[in-house]
């Protein structure tokens, strides 16, 4: 009997558990958990906003490290000390000057959160104007016990019938006209804000704007007269451009990343052992050899200090042995090509959108330090398999979140359900009723988001793997990607599963009347609408904890307690505790995958609980204020793409628009035209076909109206644009010397050098006393790096340069490492942001602090574009400037460093015909004019001893000089 009884408890356990599953929202709404939700999310968001306002003036550290470290130009309005005074600062502020300021990027992100703040403003007004009204007032006389139904769901679609849901085939007419006037409005804003981008200074000053990127180069084409030829296959220009195909670098990423890590975990290791100065451990640091070192130092611990230090000078050798092997021998499968002007590159790369010439791949070239230089020599092959392999992860991965998402909306959404399963937690929910109903309100929309907050990390990942060739095109992909996975996952799922089930259920239990008819006696469309406005409070508890989302971005409370965490619990390196003072950058993909995803529940669920779209449009106004002040004051744009987010934003928004539409014609299938008294109203769902076919047309007339002016400067080549310059002309000679400097960074990028606290430099020497020096050199530990830059190899033309000054051996005596020592007032990202291990990470392509890499050279090599304070001769600086480094120019002693003059403001977008106003100069800056005039003064310092001056017209390395070999535009010409 005992047996018996377990078996018919389990039987009666597991019967409950797929009750649950089959209607996970069936019990009673628990308003509590309502006022909760309500009571936590604005009382705590409240008390995070307030600390902000206190803690701001006495921290500009962390609440204002962008506004720190900017230079003149970029640097946003001067804060008050009063505790409010950064709302009126922010609320002054115009457009134009955050495009100055904090980029294009930013500002059109700033845009598109205005514009869904103002599409729930209006659509509140007539969406809870209509709605609540019809639902309320519709339903009441259907029901005997109305006094007993929840007053949220009360305003819900689930109680009334018929000719009523006209009013919400005209809700979703008024929805769709909403978004798409909204929609309208901004493309046009984001035109103008697009063209003015390309017509600033600093873009046509750019090396990017004027040059492409060909990958999939044929065999036969992999030169850099080959590469003329592919292009002007396909559209032919006067200008012939100055072409570059890349070379095989080996192993030198690889190499490189190791030295990194190695650097890295050296410093971690000796910030533990030299943590407290005045009693170092007992023994010293051990460690695991890395797998290729298994074979010299076997597989059991070693000196962790000895073991990094040898491997980190190992290393350096072997990556110095690669680049002066890297020759033209071994050329790879992409390249690319500079031109005069950004019409001929922009008109060529329009040329060959769809198809490239010889079967390779032509685009805009991104910025040097966008581009995954990892992915360009990646073949289709390869890209194929890699995409079909990630697709195939990513679906594994969506379909693995279809439990959790089914547990958490089960028994999280209400603790009832679980108290059914597990008798024990019944007991404690009876005692305690108050307690758990607010636990529910705040636990399920918390866990909902914890259970997401890795996955953009995986996503990109996957993208980088799958072979996306720039970084902002993989954050492009990322947002598209996030955004399909959340709307499966998180919505439909989440919302829709339960009712689902519980109709596959119904239809297996009535097989004995036939499958066809057990399903139409089933009603799907029913049971769905019905699990929807139950869910649909769910939503609004969740969207109510996005106000505390973003008082937590504002107050920056992850920020100072991951800072304080370090600094309390462990022992930071230098290098960790200058990159924790450091700007943070941007997450674009994640901010924008949260406010699709955000708008997409709201025009969704608001139709079904109205009450969701002013909490939306409160949300949404609110953080419109604090996200414009953290791009100014806080976080920067790592990877500038001038506003290439905007059409995948157009896009989302438009099937958001969509989905909605399919929510209301559910709503209306299922009660207004499928119930018994009004059959005949099947006119409301013919009513809305047109929806569709009206976002299709608005779709095709933007894209043919807006975007290939978005992308593009000029479809039209320079010389056939009226009134333009002849190629002939004297003055355009000078500027066909302009060289490329696209080159692989791991050909010049300057190694780390390992940071040591000051504090700790006496016993340096103790720690290293007992150190072989056998196998390989010590180097002399400089003072201080003084500057990021390497010594050409030549000037000119090429990728490949030569690493730093080999580094001077110590005498026999001497075993002291290559190592930096920092003092404690130097552990400042304000010391180092013009260094290149800082700024790659934490500083884009260095235009916030001054020097863009775009407009200036690489370390060590001649710029494209070059000022006269470039070309001036280093001199120490007085005691008063910058300690991060000992030599500065002449010139900076009062703004250190500010790089290439920009012009103020953007100049006025040009009319659509050519998409550019001839008018407007639109040639580069005559570059070689300034670099002649400065070769008559003071060469830079490392220059090659045996340049006379001359312009060697771009000659690369390994012996491709004009001197010797006739690389000319003529001859390119002549291969024809």
């Amino acid at each position: 009997m005992e047996l018996g009884r377990r078996q018919n408890g389990g039987t009666s356990t597991t019967d409950k558990f797929l009750n649950l599953i089959a209607d996970p929202f069936q019990a009673q709404v628990q308003q509590n958990s309502i006022y909760a939700a309500i009571v936590y999310s604005f009382v705590l968001s409240g008390l995070l906003f307030l600390a902000f306002c206190l803690l701001r003036p006495r921290n500009s550290r962390v609440y204002a490290p962008r506004a720190k470290h900017a230079d003149e130009k970029h640097r946003p309005i001067p804060l008050g000390k009063k505790p409010f005074s950064w709302l009126s600062a922010i609320k002054d502020v115009k457009e134009q000057d955050l495009v100055d300021k904090i980029g294009l990027d930013a500002v059109i992100f700033l845009r598109f959160m205005r514009m869904i703040r103002n599409i729930f403003l209006v659509v509140t007004v007539f969406g809870c104007g209509i709605l609540i009204p019809v639902t309320v007032v519709g339903g009441a006389p259907l029901y005997e016990q109305w006094h007993n139904i929840p007053t949220l769901m009360k305003i819900t679609p689930q109680y009334i019938f018929g000719t009523k849901f006209w009013a919400f085939v005209i809700v979703a007419y008024l929805i769709q006209f909403t978004v798409c006037s909204f929609l309208w409005w901004n493309y046009r804003a984001v035109f103008k804000l697009r063209r003015a981008y390309f017509n600033s200074q600093e873009y046509k000053a750019s090396l990017h704007s004027r040059s492409l990127l060909l990958t999939h180069i044929p065999k036969s084409s992999r030169t850099d007269t080959g590469i003329v030829e592919l292009i002007e296959r396909s559209k032919q220009t006067d200008d012939v451009p100055r072409t570059a195909i890349s070379r095989n670098v080996k192993d030198l990423p690889k190499l490189i990343e190791s030295h990194g890590e190695a650097v890295r975990k050296l410093e971690r290791h000796l910030a533990r052992y030299l943590r407290n100065p005045n009693q170092l451990p007992a023994a010293r640091p051990t460690c695991k050899v890395a797998k290729e070192d298994e074979a010299s130092h076997g597989k059991d611990n070693v000196d962790a200090i000895d073991y990094f230090t040898e491997r980190i000078a190992r290393l350096e050798v072997s990556i110095r042995e690669v680049r002066e092997s890297v020759d033209m021998r071994n050329p790879m499968s992409y390249g690319f090509a500079s031109y005069t002007h950004i019409e001929d590159a922009h008109a060529v790369a329009y040329a060959t959108r769809k198809k490239g010439p010889g079967g390779c791949d032509v685009y805009l070239a991104p910025k040097p330090h966008d581009l995954l230089w990892q992915n360009l020599a990646m073949s289709r092959k390869t890209r194929r398999i890699r995409k079909f392999w990630d697709g195939v992860w990513i679906l594994l991965f969506t379909i693995a979140f279809i439990v959790p998402n089914m547990l958490t909306s089960v028994f999280l959404s209400d603790f009832n359900h679980l108290a059914l399963v597990w008798p024990a937690f019944q007991t404690n929910l009876t005692a305690h009723p108050t307690g758990w109903a607010i636990a529910q309100g705040i636990l399920a929309p918390s866990v909902q988001t914890l259970m997401y907050m890795g996955v953009p990390i995986v996503f990109r990942r996957l993208f980088t793997h799958a072979g996306d060739v720039s970084k902002t095109s993989r954050e492009r992909h990322v947002t598209a990607r996030l955004y399909a996975f959340f709307v499966f996952n998180n919505l439909l799922v989440f919302s829709v599963f339960g009712s689902a089930w519980r109709f596959v259920a119904s239809v297996i239990a009535a097989q004995d009347r036939g499958v066809w008819q057990a399903i139409q006696d089933g009603h799907l469309f029913t049971q769905i609408m019905t699990g929807l406005c139950s869910v649909s409070t769910f939503w609004l508890t969740w969207q109510m904890q996005r106000n505390l989302g973003a008082a937590i971005d504002l107050s920056q409370v992850w920020i100072m307690s991951w800072r304080w965490m370090q600094r309390t619990f462990s022992s930071p390196t230098p290098r960790e505790l200058i990159e924790l003072s450091a700007p943070q950058p941007f997450p674009y993909a994640d901010y924008y995958n949260n406010y699709l995803f955000v708008s997409t529940v709201g025009l969704c669920m608001g139709t079904l609980q109205p009450v969701i779209l002013p909490v939306t449009a409160f949300y949404l106004a609110m953080d419109c204020i604090f996200k414009k002040y953290l791009l100014q004051y806080v976080f920067i744009t790592k990877t500038e793409s001038g506003g290439r987010f905007w059409k995948l934003l157009v896009n989302r928004m438009l099937f958001a628009v969509l989905l909605a539409n399919a929510v209301i014609a559910l709503v209306v299938g299922a009660r207004g035209v499928g119930s018994i008294n009004s059959i005949e109203n099947g006119d409301m769902l013919y009513a809305m076909i047109p929806l569709p076919l009206m976002l299709a047309a608005f779709k095709w007339f933007c894209k043919k109206s807006y975007d290939d002016k978005l992308l593009y400067y000029s479809t039209i080549p320079y010389s056939d644009l009226e009134g333009s310059q002849h190629p002939n002309h004297p003055e355009s000679k000078r500027n066909q010397k302009i060289a490329s400097r696209y080159g692989h960074p791991a050909l010049y990028k300057k190694l780390l050098t390992p940071m040591v606290h000051a504090k700790s430099q006496h016993l340096l020497k103790e720690v290293y006393s007992n150190r072989s020096t056998a196998g390989h050199d010590i180097f002399e530990a400089p003072h201080r790096q003084s500057t990021d830059r390497a010594r050409p190899a030549t000037l000119g033309y090429g990728d490949t340069f030569e690493m730093e000054e080999p580094r001077k051996p110590l005498d026999a005596g001497q075993n002291m490492p290559n190592v930096e020592i920092v003092a404690e007032d130097d552990l400042d990202f304000e010391n180092f942001k013009k260094r290149a291990e800082f700024r790659e990470q934490f500083g884009g392509d260095g235009e916030l602090y001054g020097r863009p890499d775009d407009f200036s050279s690489r370390p060590g090599t001649p710029s494209t574009f070059t000022t006269l304070t470039d070309m001036g001769q280093y001199r120490h600086r007085d005691a008063a400037g910058s300690r991060s480094s000992s030599l500065t120019r002449l010139g900076e002693i009062e703004e250190p460093e500010q790089g290439t003059s920009y012009a103020q403001g953007y100049q006025q977008a040009p009319p659509a015909d050519g998409f550019v106003d001839v008018s407007i100069p639109a040639t580069p800056l005559d570059a070689d004019e300034v670099l002649r005039a400065s070769n008559s003064r003071q060469p830079l310092v490392g220059r090659d001893e045996r340049d006379d001056g001359e312009d060697d017209g771009g000659a690369g390395y390994f012996g491709r000089s004009l001197r010797h070999e006739d690389t000319s535009y003529d001859r390119f010409r002549e291969v024809r």
